[in-house]
């Protein structure tokens, strides 16, 4: 059974009155069938955290790694959005995205691969941006980040590997954080991350008890009415299911990271236990973000 004890805090006095979401949290999880590492940041200087340095499979989490790297190479000028890549047979991969039923030899930007592959989690744009960047400039990226347990084992080739990236909550949540607070890089690229991870389409996790009226894009015509909204990116393999970003409210934005492992069931269902709790935590935290007004 998870205690109080079992989380992580900063800024938090022993009878700080936040310290009653953790035990709701505790509570929430007790019959969950997996594990659940936690990283919550409400950026005015509270932070939790669950298991906050324990490894997890990325799955196409990774992606946010080989984005920010991408980024940075277009801030060194090594790498520009407007370069044109070609789908060639060798970055061809089954699983999620829409390339894998276009012929190779098709030609993309690096902006619309970086779209793809973030915003419907395209694998063979993902493929394309590691060589592009490269993978080895990818981990020397998430070295000087100080993302410790963090890494891109290889590109997405499920046939050859078993495993794609790693991460903990705690890494996976600065980064996050760094992007949030505009520091991942400078501020425009900032800006366009956030652009892209705000039409991420796979983010049930985090928005599934979230109130939908203000997530429903068709409401989205005056800007009046954008309220709540995420930028985020998921990921999913048999081994874990994960989801973490920036939830804008109107009180401000926090940070959440969740991410699931040791379950029981590997099949790939909305009804996931991963899915169902998750959801059920990420709305304990919007509701207690909403009542105080903008902080943990």
């Amino acid at each position: 059974m998870i205690q109080r004890k079992d989380f992580y805090t900063e800024g938090f006095s022993a009878s700080d009155e936040a310290l009653p979401l953790i035990d709701m949290i505790a509570a929430e999880l007790y019959g969950y069938d997996g594990r659940m590492g936690i990283y919550l940041n409400d950026l005015r200087g509270h932070v939790i955290s669950l298991n906050k340095d324990e490894i997890y499979e990325t799955a196409s989490c990774c992606k946010m790694f080989v984005l920010s790297a991408l980024f940075q190479r277009i801030r060194e000028g090594s790498a520009s959005l407007s370069d044109m890549l070609c789908f060639e047979e060798r970055f061809a991969i089954n699983g999620s995205g829409i390339l894998s039923s276009l012929e190779p030899g098709t030609k993309l930007s690096v902006k619309n691969l970086a779209t793809l592959m973030i915003i419907i989690s395209d694998n063979i744009a993902t493929n394309i941006l590691i060589d592009y960047v490269g993978l080895s400039y990818i981990n020397e990226h998430i070295k000087a980040l100080s993302l410790t347990n963090s890494k891109l084992h290889n590109p997405i080739d499920f046939t050859r590997y078993k495993r794609l990236g790693s991460t903990s909550p705690w890494d996976y949540g600065r980064l996050w954080t760094l992007l949030c607070e505009r520091k991942l890089s400078d501020s425009a690229s900032c800006e366009a991350m956030l652009d892209i991870c705000s039409r991420q389409k796979y983010n049930r996790m985090l928005t599934g008890k979230l109130p939908y009226y203000f997530l429903d894009e068709d409401n989205y015509n005056e800007p009046e009415n954008k309220i709540i909204w995420v930028s985020s990116k998921s990921g999913s393999m048999n081994a874990c299911r994960n989801d973490g970003g920036i939830v804008h409210t109107p009180y401000g934005e926090y940070v959440i990271v969740l991410l699931n492992k040791d379950f029981s069931d590997i099949a790939y269902h909305d009804d996931h236990p991963a899915y169902t709790y998750g959801q059920s935590v990420s709305r304990l935290v919007f509701d207690w973000y909403i009542a105080r007004k903008g902080s943990f």
